[in-house]
Formats: structure tokens, C-alpha cells, sequence
């Protein structure tokens, strides 16, 4: 048998090129993948010249896969999907069940991650696998049995589990706040450092600095990222001011890693909310874990003053 890893081009390019072939579009692709538009298109460029033949005609209305780019996503498809069934046939038959969820990368990092080992404890024979966000929550897609999104409580699509109260506080360090005040106390405002989400608007600080300073006034220094988690990373290392989901959060507040930075909220009066598809067969123990969040959840929430 050929040595395989000198015959075959990289495997993460060939999923790429999956994705991109099946969803027409480089942009959607980096979606999947969480990357840039550009990073898709220079790894499917390097794959078209390591092949020595075109994946995809470009043109002004998009993507249209080639002949031989059909037969490569035809078998590329047809051979993720026999080591996808063969993987879950391994998994099945050594007892383990593996369960897949998607979540911010920010709620995985700032909530589940401190508590993961109590969930093993909890679940010795679930495997979880994670399918992270960085930016804005988007449609369920692919095989998820769990995501964590704002829906409708009636939404036909999915079974639903109430999780956290959308609720909305600026929050900093310990040590931060000592240093710097409160972001009520307006004559400290040229000193703060605000930390943004570039997917966000400015509006959204409205219901904390007022529209007449954000609007107005030269107000401290602004540090924009694309990852909420990191967001809270630097926050929690005393960079700055956030704004903080309550779903994200509630842990590093009764810890006190984090700590209020206004005496204002905002609530919403939207609800962050467990939910698991009803389209599919989901595996057995998906919904005790839907509980267990949700109880974890609650004693979190129980706890704060917000």
C-alpha cells in the first residue's frame, strides 16, 4: 500500500474544500471552521496547486465547483462519512456515548471548563465534543444534540430547556475597580478601559454610560476583539471593563474574578435556553445532561445579586 501521507494532500484542506464545495461559498466555510474568509481561500488555492488541477471556477456570483472537483468532494464525502460511522461503531461498542454541543467559546471557557470535572463525575461514560463560537450565535447545523441559543419558548424546532435570564453588567477585576472606580462615576471616565466586541455596536454601553457621554464625550480608551472569551480573559487580568451575559459570567462573579463595575443592568427580557434538535435521534443521556446544566445553572444564579 502507498504510504498515504505522501499521496493524499492534508486532511484539514480537504475538509475544507468540503465545506466550501458543499455550501458554495469560501465565506461560509470559515464560518464552519471558525477562520477568515481569506485563510479559505489561500488553503484551497495551495490544495488546487499541490493537485495540479482547479477546484472551483470563480466568477462574479460566486462558486461553481469544477468537474474534478465533484468527484473529489463526492469521495471526500463519501470517506469522512465511513470513518465518522466506523469512529461512532467504536465508540458504541466500548461503552462510551459521545454527545456533541454547541456553545460560545466564552460560556465554555468562563462556566463549563471550571465545572468540567464535576460533569465526568456526573456522566463517566458521555464523551462531550464541542463546537465553539466566537462571535455571533448562528443557526443549529451538522450533528448537534445540544446548543446553547436564544429561541422562542414555542419553537417547534427543538426541545427546550430554560437555562439563564439574558441580563447584562459591566464587570472588571477586583483589582481593576480598585484602581479605576466604578464607570458610574463619570469624572473617572477619560481613565477606563472598555473592552468590545467588534461584532457589537457601541449602543450597547448606552444603558451604562448614558447616549450623551457615548455619544459626545471623550471617553477612555476602547480595546476591540473578535472573541468574547478573550474579552473576559483580559478583563479578568484587570485590563479593562466588559459587558458580561449572566449566563456567561455568574461563576466568575460568586468567585469574585469578576466583580460589578456599574450599579446598572439591563435585562432583556430574553432567555438563554438549553435546546436539543427534534430532527434527529439524539444519544441516550442528552437530556440528564440538559438537567444537569440547568441545575448548575440555577445554583449560580441563586447566588448573585444581580
Amino acid at each position: 500500500m502507498a504510504n498515504l501521507s505522501r499521496s493524499i494532500p492534508s486532511p484539514r484542506a480537504l475538509l475544507v474544500f468540503e465545506a466550501a464545495a458543499r455550501h458554495g461559498s469560501f465565506t461560509a466555510a470559515a464560518v464552519e471552521f471558525n477562520v477568515t474568509q481569506p485563510s479559505v481561500s489561500r488553503s484551497i488555492a495551495q490544495l488546487e496547486e499541490e493537485l495540479g488541477f482547479r477546484l472551483f471556477e470563480r466568477h462574479s456570483k460566486g462558486l461553481t465547483v469544477t468537474r474534478e472537483g465533484q468527484r473529489l468532494f463526492n469521495s471526500v464525502q463519501e470517506s469522512m462519512t465511513a470513518v465518522s460511522e466506523t469512529i461512532k461503531s467504536i465508540r458504541k461498542n466500548a461503552g462510551k456515548r459521545s454527545v456533541t454541543m454547541s456553545m460560545s467559546s466564552s460560556f465554555a471557557t468562563h462556566w463549563l471548563i471550571p465545572r468540567l470535572g464535576d460533569f465526568n463525575e456526573a456522566f463517566p461514560n458521555i464523551d462531550l465534543r464541542f463546537e465553539l463560537v466566537s462571535g455571533v450565535m448562528r443557526e443549529v447545523t451538522g450533528d448537534v444534540d445540544i446548543a446553547t441559543r436564544i429561541v422562542e419558548d414555542d419553537d417547534p424546532r427543538y426541545e427546550i430547556w430554560d437555562f439563564a435570564p439574558e441580563i447584562i453588567v459591566p464587570v472588571c477585576s477586583p483589582q481593576y475597580l480598585a484602581r479605576h472606580g466604578s464607570i458610574d462615576e463619570t469624572d473617572n471616565l477619560s481613565q477606563q478601559v472598555f473592552l468590545h466586541l467588534t461584532d457589537h455596536k457601541r449602543d450597547q454601553w448606552k444603558p451604562f454610560l448614558g447616549k450623551t457621554i457615548l455619544e459626545t464625550a471623550e471617553i477612555g480608551t476602547w480595546n476591540q476583539f473578535s472573541d468574547y472569551a478573550v474579552i473576559l480573559q483580559a478583563a479578568t487580568q484587570g485590563k479593562g471593563v466588559a459587558l458580561g451575559w449572566i449566563s456567561v459570567i455568574a461563576s466568575a462573579l460568586n468567585d469574585r474574578t469578576l466583580v460589578l463595575s456599574s450599579n446598572k443592568r439591563k435585562i432583556t427580557g430574553r432567555t438563554h435556553r438549553l435546546i436539543i434538535p427534534k430532527n434527529r435521534t439524539v444519544p441516550q443521556g442528552t437530556r440528564d445532561i440538559c438537567d444537569w446544566f440547568q441545575y448548575e445553572m440555577s445554583s449560580d444564579l441563586k447566588k448573585l445579586s444581580v
